[in-house]
């Protein structure tokens, strides 16, 4: 086995448990939603706050590490899938560190002050909205790293950017309709 593979091993482990962690974590949260129950939703929010910096910021960052390593020692950073790669890795790195961290910390702080209150749920809806984009870019990039296109892949790049926007429509747009909420 050579240092290439190692590093590839460790570089796919890190973004299997970065992504597949999660999801699982935004997936409990829509199917507490699509229930109405509370409870299991703020459960949801709350290991995800719990786990955020202790777990799925290492594992992100040892993600970026890892294809880092890779890409200077063997691949390069001139190929359009690196590109697309580090684009889409800066993108779900700052929803993370700029809606996910500071939005959990301020639910965090107004469940601990005055309990669960329409406006905490109201906040737990956007959070969750933001997640459904977050994760349409992570698809890209997991699609990205696995079919490497380059500029002649046009459907394949067309895809990509219609999977963006349909997951930035469910988000900001049509999540009211793909999630109802418990009335």
């Amino acid at each position: 086995m050579d240092w290439y593979s190692i590093v590839k091993f460790l570089h796919i482990t890190s973004a299997v448990l970065w992504v597949g962690g999660g999801f699982v974590l935004f997936l409990l949260g829509v199917l507490a939603e699509r229930a109405g129950n509370i409870e299991e939703k703020l459960q949801a929010m709350r290991a995800s706050g719990q786990l955020g910096g202790r777990f799925f910021a290492p594992m992100s960052m040892l993600t970026l590490i890892f294809g880092l390593i890779m890409c200077g020692f063997w691949v390069g950073f001139s190929e359009l899938w690196i590109i697309i790669g580090l684009v889409g890795y800066a993108t779900t790195f700052s929803i993370g560190m700029f809606i996910f961290k500071p939005t959990g910390e301020r639910m965090g702080a107004m469940i601990a002050k005055e309990g669960v209150t329409p406006a905490v749920l109201a906040i737990g809806r956007r959070m969750m909205s933001a997640a459904r984009f977050d994760y349409a870019v992570m698809l890209v990039i997991i699609a990205d790293m696995v079919l490497k296109p380059t500029a002649q892949d046009l459907g394949i790049l067309a895809g990509m950017a219609l999977v963006v926007v349909l997951g930035a429509g469910l988000a900001f747009g049509g999540s009211r309709m793909m999630v109802p909420s418990a009335a």
